[in-house]
């Protein structure tokens, strides 16, 4: 699957990180800045197009099933390890209008002399800005000359702690709403039922989709930390260089973080879901035991006046044997509910 560039589509990012500045330049630059002797190169491609093919392919020369995933949604986060580099896959939650979680994934190369980040082919110029979130934090603290990276490695983990971050920002979000939620509950019982589980259920839907994120790059960066623990010997690639795993363990604790509060959360609402569900039936109870209640006062009034409106009665010809006969009946039947409904335990 291939996009097309939209005419007004954000062009690459390229910074190049010497010992003691950072430095700007244009993508037609690419490779002359990747043969320098000291620094590394990031190159941030907002979107998955023609130019952005030309940079994996052409410049990069990446395995050709990375570059796939580049061009194509990866509904789960991963991590591909590389002879020089390493390929990540990683999703940032944004929540929609229409109550949905939508996913904007950041696709990263992380080289000894590079940093590739890729992101998925924006839908409307508002998930563009959310999918370049973390990326524009990271690009304007470097443009401040508040953070200078020494290696890909550090400036990789410096764009997923800011992905984190917004991940944790999300989670917040939705625990706001779910307080507003269960005061809504506790103090207005006269609300809409379908209405309040409606956003019950959506909240559900929000906290379960972000912790499936984290729980999954959490796996990502456990792997990462394996990786980075492995001892070089014969026949095995060295990653030193491409990962730090002091920053592996960190973004491994802070996926844990996200995930275990969003458990909290999660808690939390099936607490409320619970309560609501509980009163609405005990209403629903109570409903029940007045029906119950006036349909045992009018019964005996009801049973007078159907025998007494029975054709028997009324007719010229009612015959008293007969009226007798279908009072026992009646009176049979009524002894035989009675003593039915007791043996199974009902009064």
């Amino acid at each position: 699957m291939s996009f097309v560039p939209a005419i007004d589509s954000p062009t690459a990012t390229v910074r190049f990180f010497a010992s003691d500045h950072v430095e700007r330049h244009e993508l037609s630059e690419l490779r002359a800045l990747l043969v320098r002797d000291a620094g590394f190169v990031w190159v941030d491609l907002p979107m998955a197009n023609d130019a952005a093919r030309e940079v994996l392919e052409g410049t990069f020369a990446f395995h050709p099933l990375a570059v796939r995933d580049c061009f194509e949604s990866n509904p789960v986060p991963k991590v591909h390890a590389y002879a020089d580099h390493l390929f990540l896959v990683l999703h940032a939650p944004e929540s929609s209008r229409d109550g949905h979680v939508n996913l904007h994934e950041l696709d990263q190369f992380v080289g000894r002399r590079y940093l590739v980040t890729v992101h998925e082919p924006p839908d409307g110029a508002a998930a563009a800005e959310a999918g370049l979130r973390g990326t524009s934090l990271v690009l304007g603290r470097v443009d401040a000359e508040r953070f200078r990276p020494a290696t890909p490695a550090e400036l990789s983990y410096a764009i997923v702690a800011a992905l984190v971050r917004g991940m944790e920002q999300h989670a917040w979000g939705v625990a706001r709403r779910v307080a507003e939620l269960e005061h809504h509950v506790l103090t207005d019982d006269r609300s809409e039922p379908n209405a309040l589980l409606e956003s019950m259920f959506r909240l559900r839907h929000e906290l379960l989709t972000v912790r499936t994120i984290a729980v999954q790059s959490r796996e990502v960066y456990a792997r990462l930390s394996g990786l980075a623990a492995r001892q070089p010997t014969e026949g095995r690639q060295s990653y030193a260089g491409l990962l730090d795993p002091s920053d592996s363990e960190d973004l491994l604790r802070q996926f844990e973080r996200v995930s275990g509060t969003i458990d909290g959360e999660r808690q939390f609402l099936d607490g409320v879901v619970e309560f609501f569900q509980t009163r609405t039936t005990t209403k629903i109870n109570l409903a029940m035991e007045r029906l119950a209640l006036l349909t045992a006062v009018l019964l005996p009034i009801t049973a007078i006046a159907s025998i007494y409106g029975m054709n028997i009665i009324v007719s010229p010809q009612t015959q008293p044997a007969q009226l007798a006969l279908v009072i026992v009946l009646m009176a049979l039947v009524t002894a035989g509910m009675l003593a039915w409904t007791k043996r199974l335990g009902w009064w």
